[in-house]
């Protein structure tokens, strides 16, 4: 699956390509709680069909019956500059576009984008490429540049600059069925998925599609994919030879998220190693998670790939997990708390008579 933003712009493009009329929003502003996000987009084609989300589901509701020949014969999608609508500034609007209440958000709507600057951007966006791209509000005017660093939307009223790509990258060290679990759900989250296993009898096996497979030595395997800001990177063959080298690597990288999956005693074992043997230091290895994910109590390859996936999406979000949340803090506090029952049901009771 896609990252949600190429799907959107990929299929305005066609649209367009093909000549047919469309319309992207952007939610360019929000005040109070809203459903979607600064950034969030949207592609409205004249005939009704649309991808992408700017709230809920009421507001894009909206737009169709304002911009779309089946509902609106007068109207449809019309030429011209950039128009800015707003959802949400009385109760009775936030409670008819199931705004939160509160919310309000700002969108800009950009009319029938032309189409040879889309295929230029799907373009970049799909050879990883960081684009800003600027809107001139007055005139529609749109150009593209190569970025090095992204950041936050701007706009000022007269100008939208937005930051697209490159997507979220996954790289799995090994290809057992938690890599499979974790593939899928990082590919229903928008990452681009990458498994790494030089050992025939795991990648043989794999049924995940969408995935590219590396047979490399993982420590290769890092170097290659070259780790961004929007990438991490997870251990998970639970195999020091294959782990070890890979981890060290990525956690000299830009990555956002580096981990291995492992129990306490593995993951200090391994934090030993790599002191021992590697020069590393406490300090060096604080980029390290593990035990990985978040504590719900997961036994099966399925529920532990959903405690891995929460916890890179929290790290992604920038998301500040209580310490109790960590697998480590959780199970050493069952553990305190099972060893305080045993003693107090072992204590002998003096009976009287």
């Amino acid at each position: 699956m896609d990252n949600i933003d190429v799907l959107v712009l990929k299929a305005l493009r066609d649209w367009r390509s093909d000549g047919q009329r469309a319309l992207l929003a952007t939610v360019v502003r929000t005040w109070g709680s809203s459903p979607r996000p600064v950034g969030s987009m949207m592609a409205l084609r004249e005939d009704g069909r649309a991808i992408g989300s700017v709230s809920g589901g009421c507001i894009e509701d909206d737009l169709i019956a304002r911009h779309t020949q089946s509902l609106n014969k007068h109207k449809g999608i019309p030429e011209g500059p950039p128009q800015l609508v707003r959802y949400g500034v009385s109760a009775d609007e936030a409670h008819r576009f199931g705004l939160p209440c509160g919310g309000t958000l700002e969108l800009l709507l950009e009319f029938n984008p032309d189409a040879a600057s889309l295929q230029e951007l799907v373009t970049q966006l799909e050879a990883g490429s960081l684009v800003k791209r600027i809107v001139n509000c007055a005139t529609g005017g749109v150009q593209l540049q190569t970025a090095k660093q992204p950041h936050a939307l701007e706009f000022d009223g007269l100008t939208l600059t937005n930051h697209l790509g490159p997507g979220y990258r996954m790289l799995l060290i090994g290809a057992g069925a938690l890599a499979e679990y974790l593939a899928t759900m990082a590919l229903f989250n928008g990452f681009t998925v990458t498994v790494c296993d030089p050992r025939d009898e795991y990648m043989g096996s794999w049924s995940v599609p969408q995935v590219s497979k590396v047979m490399d030595m993982p420590d290769d395997a890092v170097t290659a994919f070259k780790p961004d800001a929007r990438s991490c990177i997870v251990a998970l063959t639970h195999d020091p030879k294959l782990d070890d080298l890979a981890l060290l690597e990525a956690m000299r990288s830009a990555a956002f998220y580096v981990g291995a999956i492992g129990s306490r005693r593995n993951n200090q074992a391994r934090r030993e190693r790599m002191m021992e043997h590697f020069g590393e230091t406490q300090a060096t290895l604080a980029r390290l998670r593990g035990p990985i994910g978040l504590y719900i109590g997961s036994k099966t390859p399925a529920e532990i790939a959903v405690s891995v996936m929460a916890e890179i999406l929290a790290v992604k979000n920038a998301v500040a997990l209580p310490q109790a949340m960590s697998v480590e803090a959780a199970k050493h506090e069952h553990e305190i708390a099972m060893n305080a029952a045993s003693t107090h049901c072992a204590t002998p009771s003096i009976l009287r008579t």
